[in-house]
């Protein structure tokens, strides 16, 4: 990286442009918005207040499975009650409820630090995924409708679906992040062969699609993540970092001595934050392959093991976290288990399966199973959101910044809805959308009704997705 035609700035640093990279041997390193990268060297957050320099909004999409026990799920709005279907009712009181003054459940308890910073929206369904005249295999059409709101052809060879809104965001804003989108997940996937009731692995293994035929193949090792994010070089230069366990940061020291001398005192700080956490990515990366050979010695690269769940899912979401505060890419998903997943969780002691204890038949040890699961699952849920509102953007946070969706493609696991979905969505998109909201919409809308909105707040608009019928109201300023 050349220090030549970067105008000094006032203020001990000097003028550096916002898609400044740290190359070498073929890998490269973006950087998170700094000083320096402003106008006059202000801080950041004043100069895009005084610069009108735009930042740019984030999407997240989070996919669980098998739905959740709703009763621990849904908050309590004060002044209204639950219907039996979960409805919110009070006397002589009609029409879409939006509340401020309401207290998390039982199974979102672990976000209530960020309570402020999400919105729950309750009675979206995904019509497209009702059995109609198909029949079974509601995970498989759960899963595969969750962000496309398409209507998947039963069948285990010739698949169609549709574009899912990750995919139409990422398409129209390719050419401005070094990756259009970036997928993840916990779990492989399979593409071939019938994995629910007669619907193709495909629809279970994957939310991401690039169009009709085409599911986006999601990366499950953290390595090769990381890498694929940063650039991994060739081959040989791939093989001698893992030889040597070089970081990143060694092969790209030369740029980064050279930046560091370049900005003033605040961005060094900054920078050393950033590389300091760059490197426990490293590291922590390293303990879990080091633990998946002593376990399984016969793969080469791990998937990452069942009892290292936690780690593996917030190595994902630190992944995540990273791209979006680099502007490596502003559009990712992460599939915590495929649909249909019989993950079990041995670390919080269920070791039943997850998709049969779904089929709970009211069980209360079951049902209490599943409502641990679903606590847990969330917790990791928070994790992500905490480290988005503690990484800093020029109007906040990257939280502020962004759009983070989470939920499932089933509402209740045991009777295999598709209605009243259990969702999240967390983040002010940049000021668009008010958060610390409940919104209970009295008719059932289409949860691609939200796709619409969440396009329109990434600058990506568009006049259809799925079954949309139209942006949902007032989700949006």
């Amino acid at each position: 990286m050349s220090s030549k035609h970067i105008p000094s700035c006032p203020r001990g640093g000097q003028r550096l442009p916002r898609r400044t990279l740290l190359r070498a041997a073929g890998m490269s390193l973006g950087l998170p918005l700094l000083e320096s990268m402003t106008p006059a060297a202000r801080s950041a957050f004043s100069a895009a207040k005084q610069d009108g320099v735009a930042s740019p909004v984030r999407m997240a999409c989070v996919f669980v499975p098998n739905g959740v026990i709703q009763p621990e799920w849904r908050p309590t709005v004060d002044g209204y009650t639950r219907g039996s279907h979960g409805e919110l009712e009070s006397e002589g009181q009609t029409g879409n409820v939006v509340s401020r003054d309401w207290q998390l459940g039982a199974t979102l308890d672990p976000l209530a630090a960020m309570k402020s910073k999400i919105n729950l929206i309750e009675n979206l369904a995904l019509d497209t995924g009702r059995a109609k005249k198909d029949g079974a295999g509601d995970h498989a059409r759960g899963g595969s409708t969750f962000l496309t709101a398409a209507r998947p052809v039963k069948t285990s060879s010739a698949i169609r679906l549709g574009i899912s809104v990750d995919q139409v965001a990422a398409t129209a804003l390719a050419g401005q992040t070094t990756l259009p989108s970036l997928e993840l997940g916990l779990k492989g996937s399979r593409n071939a062969g019938s994995c629910d009731s007669g619907y193709s692995c495909a629809y279970s293994s994957n939310i991401s699609w690039r169009n009709e035929t085409q599911p986006m193949p999601k990366e499950t090792i953290p390595r090769l993540a990381f890498e694929r994010m940063f650039g991994a070089g060739d081959a040989a230069v791939q093989r001698e970092r893992r030889e040597t366990r070089s970081s990143i940061l060694d092969i790209v020291r030369g740029d980064a001595e050279k930046l560091i001398r370049q900005v003033g005192e605040t961005d060094k700080r900054k920078l050393d934050e950033y590389f300091t956490s760059i490197r426990e990515i490293e590291q922590r990366i390293e303990r879990t392959e080091e633990e998946d050979r002593a376990s399984l010695p016969d793969l080469e690269v791990p998937y990452g093991r069942i009892s290292a769940f936690r780690e593996h899912a917030r190595l994902m979401f630190d992944l995540m976290v990273v791209g979006f505060q680099t502007d490596t890419t502003r559009v990712a998903t992460l599939m915590l288990d495929s649909a249909g997943g019989n993950r079990t969780y041995g670390e919080i002691g269920v070791n039943d399966a997850h998709h049969g204890l779904s089929h709970h038949r009211n069980k209360e040890d079951s049902v209490a199973k599943l409502a641990k699961i679903d606590h847990y699952l969330i917790e990791q849920f928070g994790y992500f959101l905490e480290k988005l509102d503690a990484a800093s953007d020029a109007h906040g946070t990257l939280l502020d910044q962004s759009m983070v969706l989470y939920g499932s493609g089933l509402g209740d696991g045991n009777r295999h809805t598709h209605h009243d979905l259990p969702l999240v969505l967390a983040g002010g998109a940049g000021g668009k959308i008010e958060t610390g909201r409940v919104m209970r919409y009295e008719n059932e809308q289409p949860m691609a009704n939200l796709f619409l909105s969440m396009l329109d707040c990434m600058g990506t608009p568009a006049e259809s997705v799925g079954d949309s019928t139209g942006m949902l109201d007032g989700l949006v300023s």
